[in-house]
């Protein structure tokens, strides 16, 4: 090579460089963010480069729907928005609710009925009973759906009803579902079912895509019942795996709130160039023995704020008495982090809890990295020792609960495309707490001295990911 094409190439090499900064630098993203990117970009720029091209495009305030096709679904919605002022709830949950009404136009939907499922073999069991028993259309999104032994027989359950002439549909996340083949989704496609992957991943938009992730899990059925959590369809859930039984939250919804699932989905199905899903949620009526109110919302990329996230924060800050969070990897943005930390200096019980060892053990030394601060703002830690704690919840004082598919971390609040059940309900925070009481006697709780005596290797490692978090 020639010096005068070599010193071309380097020119370019560092305009591209350059370039790459400036445009992080002028997109204004999180603080933390825009740094790791420049760090990364200015010590490694040939890996920066490539990590970029592929996990650092902005979607921000791009349209996931049409207007007009919004208004149609919108509009198809029985339901009617409630005086919010009027609930019997406290201000604390109004003023949630009010958020995620100006956030995304979330109804509140009062008088549901909520069975929590805390382990796969009861969910899938009364899924299957739900599926057996679909009369008129069955919509179903899945993040990961396996082919493996839950998989097939969640699959051949959908293809027994599609020939009996009920309406099957089925979406899953194509990077998600990278490991199987094929041939398992065109089985049910050649039975009738409407399947296909969110944001296909392929050349040349293999590039703008990898980043983005479907993470959503839920089930709509005939409208009249909904699933959501944080349970995806694989045998793990059912039967564990080298790190043990699989620990998660999934709940089985009966009311109103079915409607904004159906909403959540249709939305999807729109965006991938299906025709506009105009099924009609069931009319319920409102008893007391369904005291649950539910708001559905959503977060993705393409929203200008951090629906979740936000949420997140806002309950956290109304906090009165504690905040007891479930997640399987713990990257807070610094925001959320603060609140946690403010929480617990004005002696709300805050209390955190992830597994001891996650499916992802960069993820775990990140999340691990974050512990110290934690303890010394007086936040209690809790590893979890009895296998894959997946689960996804937030209980804060006696009626503010969620879970669903959103993790504490930053690719859930910024990549990926997620929805949470937020919960208004005494009876429903009081199983979500024996639940948490339950999981923690099956965790160690972490004290600060013996914390800081760790391996020196292990503080390198978690300090080393830690930098990388905001890209995580």
């Amino acid at each position: 090579m020639s010096q005068a094409l070599y010193i071309i190439l380097m020119i370019a090499y560092l305009i591209t460089v350059i370039g790459i900064i400036v445009v992080v630098v002028s997109e204004n993203r999180n603080p933390l963010k825009s740094l790791a990117w420049v760090t990364v970009l200015l010590f490694l720029p040939l890996v920066g480069i490539v990590l970029y091209i592929f996990f650092g495009r902005n979607l921000k305030s791009r349209q996931l729907i049409s207007r007009r096709n919004k208004r149609k679904l919108l509009n198809k919605e029985d339901f009617k928005q409630i005086d919010i002022n009027s609930l019997p709830l406290s201000d604390e949950s109004k003023q949630e609710i009010k958020l995620a009404k100006s956030l995304t136009g979330a109804i509140y939907f009062p008088g549901n009925q909520i069975d929590i499922f805390t382990d796969g073999e009861s969910k899938f069991k009364a899924l299957l009973n739900d599926i057996d028993n679909a009369t008129t259309f069955i919509n179903l999104q899945y993040y990961i759906f396996e082919n493996d032994k839950i998989g097939c027989t969640i699959a051949e359950h959908l293809i027994a009803k599609a020939k009996a002439g009920v309406h099957v549909r089925v979406i899953y996340d194509h990077v998600g579902c990278f490991g199987v083949k094929n041939k398992f989704y065109k089985k049910m496609l050649d039975a009738g079912i409407e399947i296909g992957p969110f944001l296909k991943v392929t050349f040349p938009q293999f590039a703008s895509r990898l980043n983005w992730r479907n993470h959503r899990k839920v089930v709509i059925i005939d409208g009249h019942i909904g699933y959501i959590g944080g349970m995806n369809i694989a045998d793990r859930y059912v039967s564990g795996n080298r790190l043990g039984p699989w620990r998660d939250t999934h709940l089985r919804i009966c009311g109103p709130a079915v409607g904004g699932i159906e909403y959540s989905f249709a939305i999807d199905w729109n965006f991938m160039g299906r025709q506009l899903i105009t099924d009609r949620t069931r009319k319920f009526d409102i008893t007391p023995q369904q005291p649950a109110g539910v708001q559905i919302v959503t977060s993705g990329p393409m929203g200008t704020w951090g629906n979740i996230s936000f949420i997140f924060l806002k309950a956290i800050s109304n906090a009165k008495k504690f905040v007891y969070l479930q997640t399987p990897y713990f990257l807070p943005t610094e925001s959320l982090l603060k609140a946690l930390q403010a929480a617990a200096l004005a002696k709300v019980d805050v209390r955190i809890m992830i597994p001891r060892k996650s499916d992802s053990k960069t993820l775990t030394y990140a999340s691990f990295s974050y512990i110290k601060e934690c303890l010394k703002a007086g936040i209690k830690f809790y590893l979890y020792d009895g296998g894959m704690l997946h689960a996804k919840t937030i209980i804060i004082d006696e009626e503010f609960c969620t879970t669903g598919s959103s993790n504490f971390d930053f690719r859930s609040f910024e990549h990926n495309f997620e929805v949470n059940a937020f919960i208004y309900s005494k009876e429903v925070n009081r199983k979500m707490l024996e639940q948490f009481n339950k999981d923690q006697e099956q965790c160690t709780r972490v004290i600060g001295n013996s914390w800081r005596h760790r391996p020196l290797l292990q503080r390198i490692a978690e300090s080393t990911t830690r930098l990388m978090s905001p890209i995580l």
